[in-house]
């Protein structure tokens, strides 16, 4: 394990879908996940979504604390327009963020719910290289 690993980051964050707001959440998290995608320090973004019970989980891969504020600096226009269709009903950080990162999750929810932190006990992360051509 090299100290890199040791500032990973995991957000799982449970978001309810207004009612009557399904196809515009889609739209909006698209052009999120687009956006992170071609500009975004996230090593990955998967978002799921249960219809059923009208419920997204989106999981965020950061390197640190720093892609994380990076993200937050670029994206925010794109969480915004995410936000106008739905509410966080739980977030989960797996690993430890420092002080400001941990200060601005827990401010950025606000009254609505507070992160939950489990720090890092071991692990480690592999993902399968480019593919050729």
């Amino acid at each position: 394990m090299t100290t890199k690993d040791n500032a990973v980051l995991l957000f799982r964050n449970t978001m309810r879908i207004e009612e009557g707001h399904l196809e515009s959440f889609r739209d909006a998290v698209s052009r999120a996940v687009a956006f992170a995608e071609r500009h975004g320090p996230q090593l990955m973004v998967h978002t799921f979504v249960d219809e059923e019970r009208m419920l997204a989980h989106s999981f965020q891969l950061y390197q640190d604390s720093d892609a994380v504020r990076t993200h937050w600096k670029l994206a925010d226009p794109y969480i915004r327009e995410v936000m106008e269709h739905c509410r966080v009903e739980h977030f989960e950080v797996f690993g430890e963020p420092d002080a400001e990162v941990a200060a601005g999750l827990r401010a950025a929810l606000g009254e609505h719910t507070q992160p939950v932190f489990a720090p890092r006990l071991a692990g480690f992360t592999r993902f399968a290289p480019p593919p050729e051509g």
